[in-house]
């Protein structure tokens, strides 16, 4: 009989505990989403906005490199495409987001009055 009300007794006060320290259970969880944003969600959006960034300065004359590895120098600036040369009197239309990356803009010699 006395045991039984000692079970008793403790089992409230376990319930009482675990019952006011629900907060505590969750600051992992918080604790590891912080860390998620930090390491792994921030850089991705700063990536974002880099290479849009990086497609809205594009211009005509700009040698890049497409995402399939393409190297070609931009001759023509569309909406959604740009229109790239790759060879001589070869030229392909690639999408926008298909730009990896910008080598250098190639500058047009200008011409002089003499």
């Amino acid at each position: 009989m006395i045991s039984t009300i000692l079970f008793l007794a403790q089992q409230q006060a376990g319930q009482a505990q675990s019952g006011g320290l629900w907060y505590m259970q969750l600051l992992p969880f918080a604790f590891i989403f912080v860390i998620f944003y930090f390491l792994l969600i921030r850089p991705q959006q700063k990536r974002q906005k880099e290479h849009q960034r990086l497609l809205s300065d594009l211009k005509t004359g700009d040698k890049v490199v497409t995402s399939s590895g393409i190297h070609g120098l931009i001759a023509n600036v569309k909406d959604t495409t740009f229109l790239v040369k790759i060879a001589d009197n070869v030229k392909i239309e690639v999408d926008k987001n298909a730009i990896a990356s910008v080598s250098k803009s190639v500058d047009q010699p200008k011409a002089t009055a003499q």
